[in-house]
């Protein structure tokens, strides 16, 4: 093997260990905001919009895609460990604190800019 070759495949080997160190957290990220899906759609999707487009099916119930509009991502992943409690009629519930991250990634990643609302000339 010359001197060129072993150069090539050294640096193609660096590029390839350098892609691999990079990939865990964007693999467990995408893995989480799918467990987040998972949780959103089996457990709220009852009556909050849990997707990036389409209505709540309960009118009162905020749209998940503009949620973080309203609540601060830390807060709202406390509340729900501790077991969310607020003005309108929700079911109880708790999440773990695995389940509750994995939601707040799924809803960083689907976050929109509310609609402008009556007062927003």
């Amino acid at each position: 093997m010359n001197a060129i070759t072993r150069i090539m495949l050294t640096l193609a080997m660096a590029l390839v260990l350098a892609s691999c160190v990079a990939r865990p957290d964007v693999t467990r990220t995408e893995a989480l905001a799918s467990d987040g899906r998972d949780i959103a759609e089996a457990q709220c999707a009852g009556c909050h919009a849990v997707g990036v487009y389409g209505e709540s099916p309960n009118p009162v119930a905020p749209q998940f895609r503009t949620l973080l509009s309203r609540y601060h991502a830390d807060v709202l992943q406390e509340e729900l460990i501790a077991g969310i409690k607020i003005a309108h009629p929700m079911p109880e519930f708790q999440f773990n604190p695995q389940g509750a991250e994995a939601l707040i990634i799924y809803l960083q990643a689907i976050q929109q800019d509310p609609p402008p609302g009556p007062d927003s000339n």
